[in-house]
Order: structure tokens, then C-alpha cells, then sequence
């Protein structure tokens, strides 16, 4: 069974007295472990999939399972849970609270899962920045961090509830290029342990390091296709800069 089974989805937007239709029938399986990129130009439908897929956004008709559950089914609160349990998040601008530290950022999604104890979910925060290199970094704030420790904090937060899926949105989109390769790097060396990641950018050369590449236009997809040569990063000594 596929991690994510998408059947004939469509999604329709009222924009006044005109109908938009984002997606347009769109099917689509992604096993467990593989590492997709998703491109397309603006008003492609990335971004609207990507809602879905995350389930932030319902398909106004079609179905969605994720490692076997229709999400598109679920009641807001069973949908809210099924979120924060399965899915982790990685966006392009952070959105890590900047009062906070970063192993407090990293604790927020176990907030809100059932009967874990705050000395959990504090070793379970420090498991996951170790994970990204950034231990030593655990009491900074964002501002005392650089963009590409900031992007790993948030990478960390993505894994802290051992979701089946990460979904990127963007990841490496205000980054140079330098960080960029190393924060592909650890993204690489996460599904190569197992994660399955979906990503989404308008960069060629970022979608290089997926190891498929589906893209879409006019809310259908027009190719999907196992990338060849495929690059690849060697992550830094003592993570991103």
C-alpha cells in the first residue's frame, strides 16, 4: 500500500463569480521512503496539492489516503490530529517563534500530543536537533542563529513527532547557495534513513537532489519521472551555516 493515494482530486476556488479550478482530476502514489520534488509555474497547482497533501485544504471532490486513511473524510478535529501525528512541515520562511529557543521551537508539535511528559518532550526535541547537527545551538533564539541553522530547526521540528510524511514547502527558497546544497545535504541524508519527503521549488537545480520529479501545469501533471543524474551533497562537519 502507498503512503499517499491520490484518486482523481479536484479542487475548485470561487474567486467572485469565476470558477478556478486548481486541480483538475489529478491521481498521483508516492511509496513509503521515496523523496519527490514537485515544480510547475505559478498557478500550476503546487501549492494547492501541497495544502491537500497536508491536509490543510480539502479536494472539493476525489480521494486522499495517507498510509491508508482518507483524510478526505475526516471531521476538522480527527483531521487536526491525523495532521500533527503523521505530518511534519517544513516551510521557506521558517515560522519559528522568535521569543523562544530552539529547542523550545522544536518541542511545540508535542504539545499537542496525548501523554507525553515535559522531560519527553524535551529529550525527544534534543534527539531531533541532534539529528540535524544543531544540538550545541538548542538554547539560541532564531535571531542568534543564521538562515541555515534556522532552516534545521525547523527540519527538526518537522521530525520531532516521527511523522510518515515531511512536507517542504520551498525549503531551501532564502538561502544562498551555499547553505542551500547543505540543507539539501541533510534532506538527503533523512530519506536515505527512511523519511519520506515531498518538496516543493522552482529550482531545477534543487529538484536535482530529489529522486523523482513531478511536474504540473494548469493543475494536472504533465510529467513524473525518476530524475536522472541525480546530485548529490555531502553534509558539512557540525551542521549548516
Amino acid at each position: 500500500m502507498a503512503l499517499i493515494e491520490i484518486d482523481d482530486v479536484r479542487k475548485t476556488y470561487q474567486m467572485g463569480d469565476v470558477e478556478v479550478q486548481a486541480l483538475r482530476g489529478l491521481s498521483l502514489r508516492v511509496e513509503q521512503g521515496e523523496f519527490v520534488a514537485i515544480m510547475g509555474s505559478s498557478g500550476s497547482g503546487k501549492s494547492t496539492l501541497m495544502s491537500i497533501l497536508g491536509g490543510l485544504d480539502r479536494p472539493t471532490s476525489g480521494r486522499y489516503r495517507l498510509d491508508g486513511a482518507d483524510l478526505s473524510t475526516l471531521a476538522r478535529n480527527e483531521l487536526a490530529h491525523a495532521r500533527n501525528a503523521q505530518i511534519g512541515f517544513v516551510f521557506q520562511s521558517f515560522h519559528l517563534l522568535s521569543r523562544t529557543s530552539a529547542l523550545e521551537n522544536v518541542e511545540l508539535p508535542l504539545l499537542y500530543a496525548p501523554g507525553i511528559s515535559g522531560r519527553e518532550r524535551r529529550a525527544r526535541a534534543l534527539e531531533a536537533l541532534t539529528r540535524v547537527g544543531l544540538a550545541q545551538r538548542s538554547d539560541h533564539r532564531p535571531n542568534q542563529l543564521s538562515g541555515g541553522q534556522q532552516q534545521r530547526v525547523a527540519i527538526a521540528r518537522a521530525l520531532v513527532n516521527r511523522p510518515s510524511l515531511v512536507l517542504a514547502d520551498e525549503p531551501t527558497g532564502n538561502l544562498d547557495s551555499k547553505v542551500t546544497v547543505e540543507i539539501m545535504a541533510l534532506l538527503q541524508e533523512l530519506n536515505d534513513s527512511g523519511v519520506t519527503i515531498v518538496f516543493v521549488t522552482h529550482e531545477p537545480d534543487v529538484a536535482q537532489y530529489a529522486k523523482r520529479k513531478i511536474v504540473l501545469k494548469d493543475g494536472e501533471i504533465v510529467s513524473d519521472a525518476a530524475v536522472e543524474e541525480r546530485a548529490f551533497a555531502a553534509a558539512p562537519a557540525g551542521g549548516a551555516s
